[in-house]
């Protein structure tokens, strides 16, 4: 549940509001909804980083125990 918090609903509000101060704000208001736009893309791309590197780790862990158990496919 806590991840699913972090990896949708917090981008999510975040962009939310960034399209918020850009519709509906001034020039100052809506260059800081461009800064949460992209702040919503940085924390994307971070849950999409660590999640590939995670599965690089299990798939790195499987053929290490392939290999202890004399399997080369």
């Amino acid at each position: 549940m806590r991840l699913t918090l972090v990896r949708i609903w917090l981008p999510a509000a975040i962009a939310l509001a960034g399209v918020l101060l850009v519709v509906l704000g001034g020039d100052v208001a809506r260059g800081a909804g461009v800064v949460l736009i992209g702040s919503a893309l940085l924390v994307v791309l971070a849950n999409v980083l660590m999640r590939l590197g995670l599965q690089s780790e299990r798939e790195r862990e499987e053929e290490q125990r392939r290999r202890d158990e004399g399997r080369w496919d």
